[in-house]
């Protein structure tokens, strides 16, 4: 199957707050030449050679994987139930709204850190897991 090249202009973008703080932070500065010099068809080792000479506490996996670490470093399910009984149907609303996305690029991220199977398996044992814990 062909997939169709399409055109997005940049200010038709939306991002979420915070993200452009984000992706303008200095240690972003190597990942945005590649990806500028990947889109212009430019040679890409001299970004690539950056890159790898960022320590890994300074890698954007390093930033996702901590991110994912703070935030279920105190993860407890007794306070979640205790705010799902409760949250008004707004906050709900904007919680479920938060949560849409997270699945998928947690799968996307690693479908492309580890390979599509290691990121099927994970997931599926992750599934697996909740599903039959207490």
């Amino acid at each position: 199957m062909k997939r169709k090249r399409i055109s997005i202009k940049l200010k038709s973008l939306k991002s979420e707050a915070g993200a452009d703080n984000l992706a303008s932070a200095p240690q972003m500065q190597p990942y945005l030449n590649w990806i500028d010099a990947t889109l212009t068809g430019s040679d890409t080792s001299t970004a690539l050679e950056a890159i790898r000479a960022l320590p890994l506490e300074q890698r954007y996996v390093w930033r996702v994987v901590s991110a994912l670490k703070w935030a279920f470093a105190d993860y407890d399910s007794v306070s979640v139930q205790a705010d799902r009984q409760t949250l008004t149907d707004e906050d709900l609303v904007k919680v479920t709204e938060l949560l849409m996305f997270r699945p998928v690029q947690l799968c996307l991220f690693l479908k492309v850190l580890v390979g599509k199977e290691h990121m099927q398996a994970l997931m599926v044992s992750a599934i697996d897991h909740a599903t039959h814990s207490e």
